[in-house]
């Protein structure tokens, strides 16, 4: 972004993009503090922290306590129609921001929040409140049952005060993750990334053209600090304060959370992920069967530029070593085709770059198709590489069977895409008993079933605060 262009995001700044906070429904603005995106060092200046205004004593009821989820479903669902619209231009100025402080491309930044909008639909949020909840009744009422011994209780979940640690990496993730806490009538803070410390705020701000008095924005509050400022964590990370911290992010983030977890502050965290694909000999049967598997794969490995912990980074696939290559040569000719419509990653970090050049010396083990440009590259070899696949990077691992490839599944395994997908029944119980949590058709890595667990939970039953009020026996 040109110096014309930063200026007329903030005319009082030529070289620093103003982000403003959002504090219990007002906007709040300022540039008195400057700050340097994660990954591409551009400045951005927000507004000075209150401490005091992030926090709702908890002897006050929280603006959602008391209001029904079906009005709340309501709000997010005119809210997604308000995005759509973009009437006061709020996401395309978002747009314009992220795309000036994050390694996602613009196509990939646009069709981020075009999907967040999506999520906002009211029968696919009931839904969602549904599975997760067993029955979203809990969330509005105390819900009675009677056990096998004829004692009654009566079960509320109720509102929850959470501190959302956000991903700088998916804005779609960021409305989610608002959505979610409205859902659950939670008193919410949401700590925004550096990467992107615009989009919750634009949302927000919409959520004001659609009700300036509405409680769900009432509710809510997004704000950035320097992940590990020990002046402002040791204040907020406190039980009289905030029941949970809900953190996104790599190990360093979800390390730097858990020294301040103390009796009455739980952390649920998204910790760093990584998904793989599981492709069978099946897929050389014909041309028309490696073809469909490529473009799968691509899907998957692609997707986002390889920055979400669901795209796959290695790709576990039986065949003989020729049937193998030649599949190698066709996944990067997919990923390449994927730069026409999605951009290019970022090319790869020098120590990377140099690896690879090593690898392509060393001989049959190993082999390279493409380059470290950030277009598509796939690496072939007998065992995982020892660099962690980013930027549109395949590693393909030949293994003589499947089940071969579980002495590399662990706890941190995420997604995991199989082809043909028949073969996923064969494969589930290993894979989920080595640590895996999600097992998708191969190029579905994306998609999700409506209210699905996500890191083996689901999440909305883990925000919330189960309350049980025992009534003795029925009978009496």
């Amino acid at each position: 972004m040109s110096s014309a262009n930063l200026a007329t995001l903030n005319p009082a700044a030529a070289t620093a993009i103003e982000a403003p906070f959002f504090v219990r429904g007002k906007l709040v603005r300022g540039g008195a503090v400057a700050h340097k995106s994660r990954d591409l060092g551009v400045e951005f200046t927000t507004p000075q922290i209150d401490l005091d205004a992030l926090i709702t004593p908890r002897m006050e009821a929280g603006p959602l306590f008391d209001v029904k989820l079906e009005e709340i479903l309501d709000f997010l669902a005119a809210t997604g129609e308000a995005m759509r619209r973009d009437t006061n231009g709020y996401l395309a100025e978002c747009v314009e921001r992220i795309s000036a402080t994050n390694v996602l491309p613009r196509p990939v930044i646009e069709g981020n929040i075009a999907h967040a909008a999506d999520y906002l639909n009211k029968d696919k949020l009931r839904e969602y409140a549904n599975v997760n909840l067993g029955d979203a009744r809990v969330l509005d009422e105390w819900v009675e049952r009677v056990d096998g011994n004829g004692r009654r209780s009566h079960t509320r979940a109720f509102p929850p005060r959470l501190v959302h640690v956000l991903p700088g990496n998916s804005p779609v993730a960021t409305v989610q993750s608002l959505a979610m806490g409205a859902m659950v009538k939670a008193v919410n803070v949401f700590k925004m990334g550096s990467s992107d410390p615009f989009m919750a705020v634009a949302m927000l701000r919409t959520m004001l053209d659609v009700d300036p008095n509405h409680p769900v924005p009432a509710a809510m509050s997004a704000v950035y600090w320097r992940g590990g400022d020990e002046r402002i964590e040791s204040t907020l990370f406190r039980p009289q304060y905030f029941d949970k911290i809900v953190a996104w992010g790599g190990g360093d983030a979800i390390q730097n959370v858990i020294k301040y977890l103390m009796p009455g502050l739980q952390l649920i965290s998204f910790d760093p992920k990584t998904s793989i694909s599981m492709i069978g000999r099946e897929a050389f049967a014909s041309r028309e069967t490696l073809e469909d598997a490529a473009a799968r794969a691509a899907s998957d490995v692609g997707m986002a530029n390889q920055e979400a912990c669901v795209c796959s980074r290695l790709q576990f696939i039986e065949g003989e070593q020729e049937q193998v290559d030649q599949f190698c040569d066709l996944l990067q000719k997919k990923l390449v085709e994927q730069v026409a419509y999605s951009g290019k990653a970022p090319p790869l970090p020098s120590d990377i770059a140099e690896e690879l050049e090593t690898l392509r010396m060393i001989g049959d083990d190993f082999r390279v198709w493409g380059a470290p440009d950030g277009q598509g590259l796939v690496v072939r070899s007998s065992a995982p590489v020892d660099f962690h696949p980013i930027n549109k990077t395949a590693n393909v691992v030949h293994v003589a069977a499947l089940s071969d490839a579980m002495k590399y599944v662990n706890v941190a395994t995420q997604t995991v895409g199989v082809y043909p997908f028949e073969r996923a029944a064969e494969l589930r119980n290993q894979l989920a008993s080595g640590g895996a949590q999600r097992v998708v058709r191969l190029g579905e890595a994306g998609v999700q079933s409506i209210g699905a667990p996500h890191d083996a939970m689901y999440i909305l039953h883990r925000f919330v605060h189960w309350i049980v009020n025992e009534d003795g026996d029925a009978a009496s």
